[in-house]
Parts: structure tokens; sequence; C-alpha cells
């Protein structure tokens, strides 16, 4: 079977075939292997008719990139994106956005969700995420009946079990198509400081060795460190004929670091054409992105073909450098993991820095699903004979069996992880009679995963007990009355976090106590996500920073707040701006990286749209606009770019 001008594989004819028949589809496949391509079926099926395709990402980047190819493909005027800090033609016949915009649309039975045919999720697997994994449940949990499903995602161990919870608590057909062939095959292998590139065997033989367990000892017989590998004997190794090479690293300092150290070895020729391309891009943006460190290392490793990504950079930079890459300009790129979540930019060859990462509370081995959603990343179809993975070990770290484990299959099964949030209980309450609320919650993942076919059997107890502590919460503080929402409970139905929280600020007199500074620091103070290492050169204790605290340490529920707990630091980002400086002012007075500081703000400029939309008081509203707009004057010029 022929679609445009590609022959379908056998698993993309099978998916296509259940579309046809209007089913939902759960295809897992290996990374690179076609799976988007279903999803282009799905767009071509209904580009005629008055129906509409949702195309869901977990994360924004690969929202953004899917606009551009969507927009590319079928017109701008018929792509939105929605990503929270960014909306464009919302209304259009496909719109991409985030999972947790379209979660908060069918939890809160959003009119815009009536006319969509299907939604695809990418990266499905998302559901196993600890803190986010329970939006894809909602999202499926709370759609229409009317809606359809594809779900894509690299290989997953349970696809079917998946695909029956679906088909249970949905009522209509759910095919699952499975394909373990990858187009271009993976050769896995390791390196090592005395090896060289070698297999993990040849790296255990040498480890056994009895002299390896003696102390090195160095001049004057100190003891010394086992050395590391060396990522710049590693990419000699390597070879030009390899590349180009992704070269995968968790900590974005690192990435800058690597990119740099090759770059002064001189391995490639120089090619003054991208830094070019670089300065046209970068003509039309105020002129401090160039005085960035970040950009002007770029523009020092791009010459040689070498670049660096990450989500600390600018939105332009990165772009920059996406494109340079899809043109085959980059021989080497250092990048985080997050170059590797459905961005179609494939290499022939991967190279893991460690298979050893910190997960934000101590370090641990990468799971089986990570290495693989990494390690597809390697091997262009139809250009590369096979994909090389070289993962570099570190030998008093080394650990045979689990790097096995986890470099063999991935065999790591999708987990529920759902968990009732306060916008959730808001809703259903609000929503739903207690009879139906009990049936839905009886609809998560994670009942089916302990009960199977008798998910209606889960006992009452056990699956309203953090319901109803919730709801006993929600009536203490006056958002819930006689099992309806009370006025200050409908606000917070529309907050999708921190619920309380702003209900308590935005909801009450509270808000008339506060200016815009005030609201902007409160606001800020929740969205900051605190991480060890970041620095403030600069605090603003003024009078209205003063007052606010004395504001909040009399307020009985805002007091236990412990996000306000640190607010001084907050004043860094926000003093400067609010007094019209600029977000380029602001990175001089902390440590954060740029990307990040722009992440703080989008995220800010969320919530106050949240707020936005929750408020009837046209007093708070007027407050709401006064803060976005300085929030939007301080990125101006580099938020869209």
């Amino acid at each position: 079977m022929k679609f445009k001008t590609f022959t379908l594989d056998p698993f993309q004819e099978e998916a296509v075939k259940a579309i046809e028949e209007n089913n939902s589809v759960m295809v897992s496949a290996p990374t690179g292997s076609g799976k988007t391509l279903v999803a282009d079926f799905i767009i071509e099926k209904h580009k005629d008719d008055d129906k509409r395709i949702v195309y869901t990402a977990p994360i924004k980047a690969l929202s953004n990139q899917k606009y551009k190819d969507f927009s590319k493909e079928y017109g701008e005027a018929k792509v939105g994106l929605m990503t929270g800090d960014i909306v464009i033609n919302p209304h259009a016949k496909i719109v991409i956005m985030t999972t947790e915009i379209y979660r908060n649309m069918v939890v809160s039975q959003d009119s815009d969700v009536g006319d969509i045919a299907y939604v695809i999720f990418d990266e499905i697997h998302y559901i196993n995420d600890i803190e986010r994994g329970y939006v894809w449940e909602e999202s499926i949990i709370y759609s229409p009946a009317s809606v359809r499903f594809l779900c894509l995602s690299a290989t997953i161990p349970n696809a079917q079990e998946f695909s029956n919870w679906i088909q249970a608590i949905k009522k209509h057909p759910v095919k699952t198509v499975i394909s373990t062939k990858r187009n271009v095959p993976l050769e896995h292998l390791f390196y090592d400081e005395e090896l060289g590139i070698t297999t993990l065997e040849k790296i255990r033989e040498a480890r056994s060795i009895p002299k390896y367990h003696h102390v090195i000892r160095g001049k004057k017989g100190k003891r010394e460190k086992e050395p590391e590998p060396n990522h710049l004997e590693l990419i000699k190794e390597i070879g030009k004929e390899n590349m180009p090479a992704l070269f995968f690293s968790f900590s974005r300092r690192d990435c800058q670091v690597k990119a740099k150290e090759l770059a002064k070895l001189n391995l490639f020729e120089r090619d003054s054409s991208l830094v070019q391309y670089m300065n046209s891009k970068l003509a039309e943006v105020p002129s401090e992105v160039n005085r960035l460190s970040s950009t002007g290392l770029l523009k020092e490793t791009l010459s040689q073909g070498i670049a660096f990504h990450h989500a600390g950079l600018l939105p332009v930079i990165k772009g920059i450098v996406e494109d340079l890459f899809g043109m085959g300009k980059i021989k080497v790129l250092y990048t985080t993991e997050t170059f590797a979540v459905g961005i179609n930019m494939p290499a022939r060859t991967v190279i893991f820095n460690s298979l050893r990462k910190y997960d934000g509370y101590n370090f641990r081995y990468l799971n089986s699903k990570e290495y693989f959603q990494i390690a597809g990343r390697a091997g262009r179809r139809g250009i590369d004979v096979k994909g090389t993975v070289v993962s570099m070990i570190y030998r008093p770290t080394f650990n045979y069996q689990e790097i096995q484990k986890i470099t063999s299959k991935d065999v790591e099964p999708i987990k529920s992880q759902f968990k009732l949030s306060i916008n959730t209980v808001l809703n259903l309450i609000n929503l739903h009679e207690p009879a139906q609320i009990e049936r839905i919650l009886r609809m998560s993942f994670y009942s089916y995963q302990q009960f199977g076919e008798n998910y209606a059997k889960v006992p009452t107890k056990v699956l309203l007990y953090r319901y109803n502590s919730i709801v006993k919460m929600l009536v203490k503080y006056g958002y819930v009355e006689n099992e309806t929402l009370t006025v200050k409970g409908h606000f917070a139905s529309k907050i999708f976090a921190d619920e309380i929280t702003i209900g308590e600020i935005f909801a009450t007199d509270f808000i008339e106590k506060l200016d815009e500074y005030q609201v902007l620091l409160l606001v800020c103070a929740l969205a900051y996500e605190s991480r060890i290492g970041h620095e403030f050169k600069q605090v603003f204790k003024d009078e209205k920073f003063r007052e606010l605290v004395q504001l909040i340490r009399g307020n009985a529920y805002l007091s236990k707040e412990k996000k306000f707990e640190d607010l001084q630091f907050l004043t860094t980002f926000i003093h400067p701006i609010y007094h019209g400086k600029s977000f380029f002012d602001v990175l001089k007075l902390c440590n954060l990286l740029e990307g990040d500081l722009i992440r703080l703000y989008s995220q800010v400029n969320d919530r106050l749209g949240q707020i936005r939309k929750a408020s009837t008081d046209y007093k708070v509203l007027n407050k709401v606009e006064n803060c976005r707009r300085i929030i939007d004057q301080a990125l101006e010029g580099i938020y869209l770019v």
C-alpha cells in the first residue's frame, strides 16, 4: 500500500486500516521506524470534513517542531499551536499542543473539544513519568466518547494491556500494532579508557584482571583517581566517516564545555558559511543576544561543525543549531536528552557520556526505555546501513549486569502514575454527580492494572480515600459547600497548579492589598523551581517587599506556603523588570541560563493567563493584564524567535 510517496511497512498498513474503520490505535515501534506517517494519514483522511485533529506532545520543543513541519506541509492557516505561553490559531484544523493543555480542556469540558476526531498522543510512554504521567491518563479518561486516539511510542512491552484498558473504559475498538524491527539496525558498543571502543564483555574481562584492583599510585606514591574516559579520544577513534554524531550528556554545562574542548583540537576543516548563517539569523534580534557567552561560544565552535543544544539556550540559538543539523552541517552535536524526545533528527552515531544520571534525588542508571529512546536516534533511514551507539564506561562504577540489562532490550513496561489533583476534584464536583464521580475514578489505568476487566470492583473505600481527603480540605477552606463549588471553588477549578494558594490570593480580598509588583513576586514564587547552585547577586528588600512579607505572615493559609519562604531571592527576577529593565539586565544579576530564565517568565505568564480566565473581577483582571505587559516588555524581541 502506498501513501503519498511512501510504500507503507506492514505495521503502518495495519494501523491505517484500523483508522479507516474509525478505531483507536496503539502503535509500539522502534524510534525512527516511521510511526508519525500514521498520524499524517489521519490528517489526510479528515482534511475535507469539519472535524479537527489534536496532536499532543510531552515537551514544548517537540510541539514547536511539529508546528513548523505541519505548517510547511498543510499551510499555516490550517495549523495551530498551544503551549501555555504561545497560542497561535487555536481553532485551526490541526492543533499541536502540550498534553497538559489538552488534559485541562477535557477535564473542564471545554467546548473546543466537541469537534475533535482524533487525538494523537506522541511519546505516550510518558505516562510512566512519576510527576506528569497522570496527565496522559486523565486526557484519555475525560475525552468525549466520540474522540478516537492514536497513541505512538517506542517499544512498550505491555502495549496490549494499555490498549485493553482504553477499550474497556471508552467502549470502542482499540487496535494494538507492534513492530520490533528497526529499518536501520543498531550496534551497541562501549568505550573504555584503556581498551577504546570495544564490547561490554571485553571490559568485564579487563576489569576482572587482579592487577586492576591494585591502588593506582602517582608521583611520590600518592593515590590517584582512576582516569575517566576522554570524549576527545573517543571522537578521534570514531572518525569522520561515522559522523554526524549526537553526543548526549545529562549536564547542560558539560555540553558547552565539551564542545569548546573539541573545537580546540582543530580536527575539522573550517567553514565560515555556518557562522554567516548564524549571523543572518541573529540580525533581527536584540544586540544583547550576540553578547551572551553561549552565543560567542557557539560561533567559536560552529565554524568546525561542532555545536551544543540544551533547554538553557535561547529559542533562536536552539533553532539555528536544529536548522544546521537538519542541513547536515553539524559533525558533532553535544546535547541533553530532550533532543531525543520526538525531534526527528537522527545521526549516524549516538554517544552516551554516561549511562548514569542525576534524577533530582540521586544518581542512578538509566532504565531501558530511557536508553533506547536516546540510542534510537542512531542510524538514518535510507542513508546508513547501521546505527552505532557508543556508551562511555567509567570502570570504578562499572556494573556489567546492570548495563547489559539496560542496553540489550527495552523491557520497561508502562505503569500507571495516577494521582488526583485538587483541580481534578474541583471539576469532578462541578460537572458530575457522586455516582458518576465514583465511576470515573474507577476508570484509571491503575485500577485496570490492579483488577483488569474487573476494575469496577475496586473497593470503594480504597478508591475514594484521596478524593475524600481533598474534598475535606476544600470544605475547610471554603471551596466546597453542600457538595457544590462556592464562588472561590469555581475560580480554583480553572487553575491547574497551586489551586488553593492562588485562590486565597486572587479570589479573596487579599488581592486588593497588592500592587502589580507584589502580584508578580507571588506568582513568580509559585512558578520558580529551586535548584542547588542558583546564585542571586543582588536582592531588593524595599518597602513593597517588606509590606508583602507582613501581609503573608498575617494570612492563616499563605503563611504556611513554603514557596514564599525565599521570597527575597525572587526579587532579583521581578524588581528589575518592574522598573523597566530588560531580560538581559536580570541575567547579569543571577547565574540562571538564559533559557531557564525565559522558562520562568513563561510560566509566570501562563499562571497569570489562568488567573485571567478564572476571574470575573475587573480589578483583578486589570492587575493581571498589567503584570503580563511587564513580562512581555522584558522579553521583547527574544521571546518568540
